[in-house]
């Protein structure tokens, strides 16, 4: 039997390619896509050029656009047919403890706990994992201005950070895509693999795909 899956969520850090991958998925399966908003963060560009100055703004401003973007998924009837996001509403925790001071972390978690127990909950997570060096040249490809600023540094934080959450990560069955030497955008074969290890095979607690070179 084919696995089934009302909410499908795709995670990854900063250029690892879960937008991409998401409507990929999305209109390979006809499903709804919902998309994190990035871009209307006006914090966003600030933090890159000045990240202790303007980390708590940043996190407060995605805390809430994020939960209000959660809430919109649960009133259009989410399970009426499949829906593909590019995001958890858990992983905004990965970059509030990366970034913020103690007492404004203690700030942070009394609001992210009332916000986490009324997001729903993916039947799916993927997980595109990528080295530094990749997300590097992705986001250098993209081009985006704002993006310029990252540092190496700030982006293997970033990475160490992922893969120590989705390694401690049990709330949802987990699929880890290992992207480095993986093109699911331009090669169709990297694409219909993932897409068969999704709906096709087995599913498990956790499941780890590579593809080689």
């Amino acid at each position: 039997m084919p696995n089934h899956f009302d909410f499908i969520a795709i995670e990854g850090v900063i250029g690892a390619g879960k937008t991409s991958l998401a409507h990929l998925i999305a209109e390979r399966r006809n499903a709804r896509i919902v998309l994190e908003e990035f871009e209307d963060n006006p914090f966003l560009p600030k933090f890159y050029e000045d990240r202790e100055r303007y980390a708590f703004q940043t996190q407060l401003a995605f805390l809430a656009s994020r939960f209000k973007q959660q809430q919109n998924m649960m009133s259009q009837d989410l399970f009426s047919q499949v829906t593909v996001s590019d995001y958890i509403f858990d992983k905004d925790r990965i970059f509030a403890r990366l970034n913020l001071d103690q007492d404004e972390m203690a700030l942070y978690d009394n609001i992210f706990n009332i916000m986490q127990g009324i997001a729903p909950q993916p039947d799916l997570i993927i997980f595109i994992q990528s080295s530094v060096d990749r997300l590097m040249e992705n986001i250098d490809r993209r081009g985006r201005d704002y993006e310029q600023h990252i540092t190496r540094d700030y982006l293997k934080e970033l990475n160490d950070a992922y893969n120590h959450f989705f390694y401690h990560y049990n709330r949802s069955p987990l699929i880890t895509i290992n992207a480095t030497e993986i093109d699911f955008v331009n090669n169709e074969d990297h694409l219909k693999y993932i897409e068969q290890q999704i709906f096709e095979m087995p599913l498990h607690s956790k499941t780890h795909i590579h593809i080689a070179p």
